[in-house]
């Protein structure tokens, strides 16, 4: 019998000064047998980084043609790909080939491997911008996580504060692309 995913619930008042988009958010996260807590939490805060309507979570580690999240148009066209992790180059460019807008939002301990190994190949594709989490900052958030949460998120300067009433941790996303 296969494994079902875990089931993550969240609530998240989301204050983000840099594009003055101001919202209250009810997220079902599903986290795949296979996806680590922290590659889950990645993608709650690249939900929160690029929040708007229209933007999903999409069956992400199942499906090999998906992106984590994306937006499509309300015409249906794909206007945004977001990748989490360290995705090799083909697969980007395939999805430049798709989408107006590419991001990569690598995180873990080998990301600094992973991009000084594919930063030339990457970085002559067109639409695309690549940042990265520092792991130390993605441990600390993914010790905030639970089942259920309800959690307030302020981006203010690029940098994100995450509360979530009892603790606080904040992540600064460095710009590789």
């Amino acid at each position: 019998m296969a494994l079902k995913p875990t089931i993550y619930k969240a609530q998240v008042e989301l204050a983000d000064s840099d594009r003055s988009h101001f919202d209250s958010l009810y997220l079902t996260l599903a986290c795949h047998p296979s996806e680590t807590l922290e590659r889950m939490t990645v993608r709650l805060l690249a939900y929160c980084l690029q929040a708007r309507q229209g933007l999903e979570f999409t069956k992400g580690l199942s499906t090999n043609d998906e992106p984590d999240l994306w937006r499509h148009s309300d015409s249906g066209e794909l206007e945004q790909w977001i990748e989490v992790g360290q995705p090799e180059e083909p697969r980007l460019r395939k999805a430049c080939g798709k989408s107006a807008e590419v991001l990569v939002y690598a995180f873990g301990r080998s990301a600094d491997t992973w991009w000084k190994l594919n930063s030339e190949a990457i970085a002559k594709l067109p639409r695309l911008a690549v940042w990265q989490f520092q792991w130390p900052e993605v441990e600390a958030f993914t010790a905030l996580v639970g089942r259920t949460m309800n959690l307030n998120v302020s981006i203010v300067g690029g940098v994100i504060y995450v509360d979530n009433g009892a603790e606080s941790v904040s992540l600064e996303p460095i710009r590789l692309l």
